[in-house]
């Protein structure tokens, strides 16, 4: 079977759940025989850069896996890029920034840049503007004609950036289109969703043959909120990747008496930073040796560290900033209990790198990674008291700490890429036409 791929984020991206997604899932179904073609952006130089090494493009606009990939595991894939100034989670005055690099270092002078920077200000709302559209279906445009060279069996299109450009390509050649659905625009937005992104979403989800959602969670948002048919919806979870490296702790500069409790992820008001706050102040209202470290970027950084300062805690927490490769698992070696409060998460990787590198976990039941963790402590994301009641009860007692620990870690082992590579393969299978007798 071959595979055309339509994403936005794949390493060398690793901002959220969508690049390691992305990757674990690519490279499962590489190592089971699947053909795939993986359509995607080649951006300017990243601070997101991990796990691999991005080499130029050949002449032909094609990049080998033997060229892009230190690894050896993506043997049956290659890449096909197109040029983008679109980064994972961008916003409005991000894109700006990059605009201004790019017409600096074409020697621009600052009058047109400034008319550069205006011609891109037709904004449509605080979190995507009219600059991103354009990016979106200039992608479209310029992957359906990467798709008119390739031969394909199905269509695999992830997030509503790529709808576009996998309906297109879908209507061109006939090829079934599945779209993936790793988050949705309420789960970004809460209440006052995008209306551009919301009919995007829809008429992607529409238009597939099927649907793959990563959790129950996020299929009831798409029957309920998008109206498809619950029989067009099926549920593949993420996994998680297993290795064998990690830092010994001792070789961190970590005083032995602190307990440390960390939140790991985008800073931004999907991911309930403000909830790991309030929690940690109560925490340490009756329990003085903890560390509380908040590692990742995001728009709420500026504003959660003033509210650290503002609750008098800011002492006691710590920011990183984004961590990536070995980083992540550095931190985690550190850590004595990880804790997710977010507000809407489809899925939520990070809980499942946080045990295999056995770390106890807290999640809010607001995510998809709740139906499939017994042993993890779950909370409403806004009962700040009972998270707090729960940090407390795994630092203080060691017993509890260690069942949820090597519990979890069993759990997490069940969970592999393999295992949702082949769901998605058979429900490419689902949609082909059987063959005429």
């Amino acid at each position: 079977m071959k595979v055309l791929m339509l994403g936005w984020e794949f390493p060398p991206f690793i901002s959220g759940g969508l690049g390691t997604a992305c990757y674990g899932l690519t490279r499962a179904m590489s190592r089971l025989g699947t053909q795939i073609t993986f359509v995607l952006p080649r951006p300017v130089t990243s601070q997101y850069a991990s796990h691999v090494k991005m080499a130029g493009p050949s002449a032909s606009g094609k990049i080998s896996a033997s060229e892009l990939f230190e690894s050896g595991e993506f043997s049956n894939v290659e890449f096909r890029t197109i040029d983008s100034l679109i980064q994972p989670y961008q916003t409005d005055l991000s894109y700006d920034e990059l605009l201004r690099q790019m017409g600096k270092s074409l020697g621009l002078k600052e009058d047109a840049i400034k008319e550069l920077l205006i011609a891109s200000k037709l904004g449509l709302s605080a979190n995507y503007g009219e600059n991103l559209y354009q990016e979106v279906q200039r992608y479209a445009r310029l992957a359906t004609l990467i798709a008119r060279t390739e031969h394909f069996d199905v269509i695999h299109a992830h997030d509503w950036m790529t709808y576009p450009a996998g309906i297109a390509i879908s209507a061109m050649t006939g090829k079934p289109l599945i779209v993936h659905i790793h988050s949705t625009e309420f789960d970004r937005s809460g209440e006052h969703v995008n209306q551009m992104v919301y009919d995007i979403e829809r008429q992607g989800m529409h238009y597939a043959t099927k649907v793959i959602a990563v959790s129950h969670l996020t299929k009831n948002i798409v029957v309920n909120r998008y109206a498809v048919s619950p029989d067009k919806v099926k549920v593949v979870y993420n996994a998680v990747e297993r290795n064998g490296s990690f830092m010994d702790a001792t070789q961190m500069a970590i005083k032995k008496h602190e307990k440390i409790v960390l939140f790991l992820g985008r800073i931004t008001m999907q991911k309930g930073p403000e909830y790991f706050l309030a929690a940690a102040k109560k925490v340490l209202e009756v329990m003085d040796d903890v560390k509380f470290v908040m590692a990742g970027s995001g728009d709420m950084v500026r504003r959660t560290i003033e509210m650290a300062a503002e609750m008098g805690i800011g002492h006691k927490v710590l920011f990183t900033g984004f961590l990536h490769g070995d980083d992540v698992d550095k931190i985690f070696r550190m850590a004595d209990l990880f804790v997710m409060p977010s507000v809407s998460e489809p899925f939520g990787l990070v809980p499942l790198e946080a045990l295999r590198n056995d770390v106890p976990v807290i999640i809010s039941k607001q995510s998809g990674v709740a139906e499939v963790l017994t042993h993890a402590l779950k909370v409403d994301f806004w009962d700040i008291n009972e998270i707090a009641n729960k940090i407390i009860a795994v630092l203080r007692h060691p017993p509890l700490s260690t069942t949820l620990k090597e519990h979890g870690n069993f759990e997490v082992r069940k969970l592999n890429w393999d295992n949702s590579a082949r769901q998605c393969l058979e429900i490419y299978s689902s949609t082909m036409q059987p063959a005429p007798v």
